[in-house]
């Protein structure tokens, strides 16, 4: 498990994936912010490649579930994606449950995905997009040493309305990882 402060990025288990499913992906209006495409219902047991980690696959992406240190409750997800190993560059994806959020956990996943990103991985460049009016997520990306790098307008296409997203990103040799990290 990769530990930050808060919050541990562990391996996706089995019993995540009702919780999961139920309090991210089955809330439209969140769904639909969080995903670059529509929502669409997932029958209950199949299996929603979102949530679902096929080892077998070439990893271009990898995800972790979000539990927290103090209890080892399961408080959301965090994705390392579009890995691409010629540039060295991935993306920054997170998800937390309503219950987990507004409590510093959003700015610590971006931290420890940090650490995996640039030490683990030898990554040199990380980059978020997120919406424009999506304050959490600018907060713990600009907390985290995240440069706003531009603004796509009109980009996202969200419950009916066209949406800015902002993109910020970080560079290896910029990254100042927190005192005594390990995320080990």
């Amino acid at each position: 498990m990769l530990r930050g402060g808060k919050v541990g990025l562990r391996a996706r288990h089995e019993e995540d994936i009702p919780v999961l499913r139920a309090e991210l992906y089955n809330d439209v209006v969140n769904a639909s912010r969080a995903e670059s495409g529509p929502w669409r219902p997932v029958a209950p047991g199949a299996k929603d490649p979102r949530l679902v980690v096929d080892d077998n696959k070439e990893q271009g992406s990898v995800p972790f579930s979000v539990v927290e240190l103090a209890g080892g409750s399961l408080v959301g997800t965090a994705t390392l994606w579009g890995i691409d190993t010629h540039n060295r560059c991935a993306h920054i994806g997170l998800g937390l449950r309503p219950a987990a959020r507004g409590k510093g956990y959003g700015t610590d996943v971006v931290a420890v995905l940090c650490h995996y990103g640039f030490v683990v991985r030898g990554l040199h460049r990380l980059q978020i997009e997120t919406l424009a009016d999506n304050a959490a997520m600018l907060r713990s990306a600009e907390r985290n040493g995240f440069v706003r790098e531009g603004v796509l307008r009109g980009a996202g296409w969200v419950m009916g309305e066209f949406l800015d997203e902002v993109v910020l990103g970080l560079l290896a040799e910029e990254w100042k990882p927190a005192p005594g990290d390990a995320a080990g």
